[in-house]
């Protein structure tokens, strides 16, 4: 299983796992919410009521009959002690009620949830922990808006009137409704937090492996390379005068000499490189030639433009910046196909102010959109017998490396691709290492 297709897995996992804890944690909070809302509407009826039957002169009545009940009733002889007994105990709960209606009407700290009293006409006289500069009919068609109104009925000797009770939510109600957002932030978060985490072992584990594969492959290359370069002797000294085999010999050894600086590359993977100023020009030529003397080699016929400004120099490390090159020219030529009536790989360079600019452009098949960011990933490729790191090394070579930037500057199916690479160059830095060196005379 190719290491992308496992890491857009555990993307998706992630995103699956978000999604569901967000929904989990609204709809349990949705529940926590209506609970809340059906005690506070209960607590607001229970106040209304209390209102209602402390207003109420009837029950102030009856309390009052009750007492002279008790006193004829105590002047009359004739009657038990048990039934007089009845009624003043009947009178002490009656005052035991009201007082307890008097408790819930004038408690303060029971009720958080704010309302108002309002008759029958919108006018409001009674305002309780309402927090709002809205003028009274505004506090109405809002809290109506919020809860339908309870009604409360007042009726005395001499008038019979009906008051409603608009209410609102409590402050923790409404610190409620926030709390999703702030505990998915947090999780979204905590998820982010979690998956840079990975992101960063996964890519430091795949760094420590390439690592170690590329230094025992500069290890194993070692003794056969100086062994092939005494076979090369032995041969030109069996076969001394013969130009046939002196151009092989010569050949071998260039190919032989090339591998040794495959090696040495190798060898600078995972260590921090040597970076000085040198042309670039010589540089990119010097790895077009190669490729180019290797092109009747791969099966194609491919032209090679280039077009450098001269003088350019930028801060690189020349064995691992030529390796990143090579890489981007070898895959400009993979990508034309052999039957392909216009095959040209262009390279040029030029600089534009504090940058140098080298883009490789060629007439092959195209990058689609949706593998574009895909192709710099470990392990992608579309090639058969590929391994999918050499456009991840070669972007780790000049981002990492050289502190620069690779990307896909142009592509289109059917048509061809454009690589750009971008250096920076410190010009201060420049001029002084130009003054810098000894200045050659002409004789």
């Amino acid at each position: 299983m190719k290491p992308y297709v496992t890491s857009n897995r555990i993307n998706i996992f992630l995103v699956v796992l978000f999604i569901l804890l967000g929904i989990g944690s609204f709809a349990y909070n949705q529940y926590l919410i209506s609970r809340i809302l059906q005690q506070e509407k209960s607590g607001v009826e229970l106040w209304a009521k209390a209102i209602e039957y402390t207003s109420n002169p009837v029950q102030e009545e009856i309390s009052q009959n009750l007492l002279e009940a008790a006193d004829y009733l105590r002047r009359e002889s004739f009657v038990p002690d048990s039934i007089i007994k009845l009624i003043e105990d009947a009178e002490a709960d009656r005052t035991s009620q009201t007082f307890v209606t008097q408790e819930i009407v004038l408690s303060e700290d029971r009720f958080l949830v704010p309302r108002i009293i309002a008759d029958e006409n919108g006018e409001v006289f009674f305002k309780e922990d309402v927090d709002t500069n809205m003028d009274d009919q505004d506090l109405i068609e809002y809290y109506s808006s919020m809860n339908d109104p309870i009604e409360i009925r007042m009726v005395g000797d001499d008038y019979d009137m009906t008051q409603y009770v608009y209410y609102g939510e409590s402050p923790t109600v409404r610190y409620l409704r926030y709390f999703p957002y702030i505990q998915l932030s947090l999780l979204a978060l905590l998820l982010g937090i979690g998956f840079v985490s990975y992101r960063t072992i996964s890519r430091s584990e795949q760094s420590n492996l390439w690592v170690g594969m590329t230094k025992e492959a500069a290890h194993q290359l070692g003794t056969p390379l100086s062994s092939m370069y005494g076979w090369i002797e032995l041969l030109r000294e069996e076969k001394k005068g013969d130009e046939f085999t002196e151009r092989i010999c010569d050949e071998l050894e260039n190919d032989i000499s090339r591998l040794r600086g495959v090696s040495e590359r190798f060898n600078q993977i995972g260590s921090e490189p040597e970076l000085e100023y040198h042309r670039l020009g010589p540089i990119i030529e010097d790895v077009v030639n190669y490729m180019k003397h290797r092109l009747p080699k791969r099966g194609k016929n491919v032209d090679v433009f280039c077009e450098l400004e001269s003088g350019i120099q930028a801060k690189v490390n020349p064995d691992l910046f030529q390796w990143a090159l090579e890489n981007l020219i070898k895959n400009a030529m993979d990508a034309i196909k052999s039957s392909a009536t216009k095959a040209q790989v262009s390279i040029k360079m030029k600089r534009v102010e504090n940058e140098v600019i080298i883009e490789i452009a060629d007439t092959g098949v195209g990058i689609e959109k949706k593998y574009q960011n895909e192709i710099f990933k470990p392990g992608y490729s579309t090639k058969k017998r590929g391994w999918g790191l050499g456009l991840s090394l070669t972007k780790r070579i000049v981002e990492g490396y050289h502190k620069g930037k690779l990307m896909v500057y142009d592509t289109e199916v059917g048509k061809g691709t454009t690589m750009r690479i971008i250096l920076k160059v410190d010009l201060t830095e420049l001029s002084e290492q130009k003054s810098s060196e000894p200045s050659t005379a002409k004789t």
